[in-house]
């Protein structure tokens, strides 16, 4: 944690550690073929992160500090599952599914997208509010409002994605599946229960041991929600 505190400096050092996160982002968008899996979810959040960057620059998260470290941290729960599978390691339940199944003719684009969020949003962001109260020496409290402010860009854009990556009017017959798939799953809820982790895993720091359990089934249970909104549909 120790370079992340280098990210939580104010004025214009606070822009360093979102534009590396920026460039790994890129790199990857211009490495992965557009069709595939990852780069569908890598577009997608390669987008929030601007997004979130542009918001932060123009002031409208009261604590700058706390706003870049959360962001940057959660951000690079994502790469380093990515980084994991790049260099030939497995990468964490949450996100296995996308990673297997990201080449899968049967499934698409809209599915490949809402996988990812449903790993980073449902494992990755309950996590990352730890590591920053644990950066920061603050409490998750402290964090709620950054943490509704980045929920709200989030829900923002995953209505924008649904209307992108939605079948058209022509595919309706196509599309019924995927409706009723997607229909099954909430942002809203998964951001819920990514607060009650939290708060949660913050309960348990004094108790190493039940806290990595309840991390192992959070995990397990992401991706299983995960493999079933990536059922093939065709």
């Amino acid at each position: 944690m120790a370079k992340i505190a280098q990210y939580a400096a104010g004025g214009e050092a606070h822009r360093a550690p979102v534009d590396t996160v920026l460039a790994r982002m890129r790199a990857f968008r211009s490495g992965w073929p557009v069709d595939d899996g990852i780069a569908v979810f890598n577009r997608v959040y390669l987008a929030v992160t601007e997004e979130l960057g542009r918001r932060i620059d123009r002031g409208e998260f009261p604590d700058r500090r706390s706003a870049v470290t959360l962001q940057v941290l959660f951000a690079e729960r994502y790469l380093a599952a990515a980084d994991t599978v790049t260099a030939g390691g497995r990468a964490p339940a949450c996100w296995r599914p996308l990673f297997q199944l990201r080449r899968h003719p049967g499934v698409r684009p809209l599915q490949f997208a809402l996988a990812g969020i449903n790993a980073h949003i449902g494992h990755d962001l309950g996590l990352a509010v730890v590591d920053t109260c644990r950066t920061l020496d603050c409490r998750p409290p402290d964090l709620e409002g950054d943490f509704d402010r980045v929920g709200e860009i989030l829900t923002m854009l995953e209505e924008r994605i649904r209307e992108d990556l939605m079948p058209g009017p022509d595919l309706l017959e196509i599309a019924d599946p995927l409706t009723h798939l997607l229909g099954s799953w909430s942002l809203e809820r998964a951001r819920d229960g990514a607060w009650s982790a939290a708060r949660l895993l913050w309960g348990l720091r004094e108790l190493p041991a039940l806290a990595a359990e309840f991390t192992e089934r959070l995990d397990a249970g992401v991706g299983l929600v995960g493999r079933c909104l990536l059922t093939p549909l065709r």
